[in-house]
């Protein structure tokens, strides 16, 4: 009995959800976005809601049940409202600029660090130590800002590098002196 799976979906007004030989569309306002369903799990639109079922009982099934219906409510939520994740970079001479479909990152290395901004993703640079990604698909979001983040993780002892807007780093104290 998976609780996640069995909740029912709510479609907003201005989306459909249209489903074709095991891949499901979900078109809205700000895009669309295509998923393919795993074997043996099936959906049923009534007017505006979305229920996910699944054909029986099996291990493999009913774990992905419940996947399926978060991976669906997360669609929906996408192409209505999109998804944003924000970064922010902390040190002396570090900072972010945009060049043309590139994010370019100082962070203390003796090279710029480019990054090519994936299809589908927007990139806005407010100022140049915070950073926000944006975009339809959740994964492809969380996935850039993850990448941004890799560049130059946080550093516990005095807090530099690239952290998520709500992150909080867990700070150590440094050497004694004897």
């Amino acid at each position: 009995m998976s609780r996640i799976g069995n909740r029912k979906i709510e479609i907003p007004a201005g989306v459909t959800v249209v489903e074709e030989n095991g891949t499901v569309t979900v078109k809205g306002p700000k895009g669309e976005l295509n998923t393919n369903l795993v074997n043996n799990i099936t959906i049923k639109v009534n007017g505006n809601e979305l229920e996910v079922l699944r054909a029986n009982d099996s291990k493999e099934v009913k774990s992905m049940h419940g996947t399926t219906n978060a991976n669906l409510t997360n669609m929906i939520k996408g192409v209505t409202e999109g998804f944003e994740k924000g970064l922010e970079i902390v040190g002396v001479g570090y900072r972010f600029a945009l060049k043309g479909n590139k994010l370019v990152i100082n962070a203390g290395y003796s090279h710029q660090v480019e990054m090519d901004i994936p299809n589908g993703i927007t990139v806005e640079v407010p100022t140049n130590t915070e950073v926000t990604v944006k975009g339809i698909d959740k994964v492809q979001v969380g996935e850039f800002a993850a990448n941004i983040r890799k560049v130059r993780k946080p550093e516990p002892y005095k807090g530099k590098g690239i952290r998520y807007k709500d992150e909080h780093i867990r700070r150590k104290e440094g050497k004694k002196a004897a």
